[in-house]
C-alpha cells in the first residue's frame, strides 16, 4: 500500500485568485499595478504578458478615476485569476456607466500625453462580460487567453 501511495503524483498547488480594493484615486494606478506584479510573480506569468498585464491594469483604474467621476471614497474592486494560458481581470467601480465594448473614444492626445488607454485595453483583452448593476460597473477583462 505505501508503494502506491509514493507512486501518485504529487497534488497540484492551486494558485489563488488575487483581489486588491484600492480607493478611486490618485494612487489607484500605482496600486493595481502592484496587484499585477504580484499575481504574474507568484503564477509565473511570462514577461511579456506580466507586462502587458500591469500596462491593463492602471489603464483601466486611470480611466476610472480620470473618466468615471466615482464617488469620493469609493473603491476600485480588482480581481486577477488564471484563465487558460493568461489571466482574467474581473473589475468592478462606482464611476459612470461605461461599456468598453461600445465606449467611444478620441484618437490619442499626443500633447498631453493620453487617450491611448481604451485603444490599448481593446487590442490587448477580450471584453468577456459587463453589466452595470448596484451602482457599479461591473467588466471581466481576458488577456493572453
Amino acid at each position: 500500500m505505501s508503494t502506491l501511495i509514493a507512486q501518485l503524483p504529487a497534488p497540484t498547488q492551486t494558485l489563488r485568485p488575487f483581489v486588491a480594493r484600492p480607493r478611486a484615486d490618485a494612487a489607484a494606478a500605482r496600486r493595481a499595478i502592484g496587484l499585477a506584479r504580484a499575481f504574474a510573480r507568484e503564477h509565473r506569468v511570462h514577461a511579456d504578458l506580466a507586462d502587458r498585464l500591469a500596462i491593463v491594469l492602471e489603464e483601466w483604474t486611470v480611466n476610472v478615476v480620470e473618466h468615471g467621476d466615482p464617488p469620493v471614497g469609493s473603491r476600485i474592486v480588482l480581481r486577477l485569476e488564471r484563465a487558460g494560458g493568461g489571466a482574467r481581470l474581473t473589475a468592478s467601480d462606482a464611476g459612470a456607466p461605461f461599456d468598453p465594448r461600445t465606449a467611444l473614444f478620441d484618437e490619442p492626445n499626443i500633447e498631453r500625453g493620453g487617450g491611448a488607454g481604451l485603444a490599448l485595453i481593446r487590442a490587448w483583452t477580450r471584453v468577456a462580460a459587463y453589466r452595470r448593476s448596484g451602482g457599479r460597473n461591473h467588466v471581466v477583462l481576458e488577456i493572453g487567453v
